[in-house]
């Protein structure tokens, strides 16, 4: 297995979590393994101790690895579409505030992947944000579908979703796929002052439930039956 793929920065109050597998930080198996084991670790510190993810170098992940994935066998599709969509369920419904440090590229599984964060900061360098599946064939797993339906408006999930259409990060924000544009160097120190202000909150992570519930409910369900029903198609 790869090694250090998930980089945990627990030195401030503001936990920073980056993914770094170089040079786009696509996601594999292993990927989501440690992404998992990596939230499994948060969730032990306090819940007013926010969580920001990034991505290491200039990209914040540039979805899945179409490298690799394709050539798993029956076995690690299955468990890799089951991971996603448990991956999926416990970002979005974790009851600390979330925020997304979109640092470069985000795309197919990177973009929702920021998705599944509270709120969203996107460099104003040039880069691109987009969900990409249809240009190359991938159905989606049923989490990230659902959270697409919940986090988007119905005309940018239309035009993300079904055209495959990537989007710079101003045209990302007039859509409302992120909440904020701000200059490459101030990413993370503005990401870091969000969650900040987001942590002072005491029924936080009550309320996020509340908002999200049925969303939430829905990837229990899914997770629970491991049954994606994309399964076929994906593999």
């Amino acid at each position: 297995m790869e090694r250090d793929l998930m980089q945990l920065d627990d030195s401030a109050d503001v936990l920073i979590l980056r993914i770094d597998r170089p040079p786009v930080n696509a996601v594999s198996l292993d990927v989501v393994r440690t992404f998992q084991a990596a939230l499994a670790r948060v969730a032990t510190y306090p819940a007013t101790r926010p969580l920001v993810i990034s991505g290491a170098g200039r990209c914040f992940s540039a979805g899945l690895d179409l490298k690799v994935v394709p050539h798993y066998g029956r076995e690690q599709q299955r468990e890799m579409l089951g991971m996603i969509n448990r991956l999926i369920g416990e970002l979005y419904s974790l009851p600390r505030p979330t925020v997304a440090a979109i640092n470069g590229h985000a795309m197919a599984a990177g973009l929702v992947l920021a998705l599944a964060c509270d709120y969203r900061i996107v460099t104003s360098a040039p880069c691109k944000l987009g969900l990409p599946e249809i240009n190359v064939g991938i159905p989606y797993p049923a989490a990230p579908m659902v959270l697409v339906r919940e986090e988007l408006s119905p005309s940018a999930a239309r035009v993300l979703v079904l055209t495959g259409e990537s989007l710079d990060p101003e045209r990302a924000l007039a859509m409302g796929v992120v909440d904020e544009v701000v200059s490459p160097e101030r990413v993370m120190p503005r990401a870091v002052e969000k969650a900040t202000a987001l942590a002072i909150f005491p029924a936080y992570g009550r309320i996020k439930a509340q908002l999200r519930a049925s969303a939430i409910a829905e990837i229990a369900r899914l997770v629970e039956a491991n049954d994606d029903p994309m399964l076929a198609g994906w593999i």
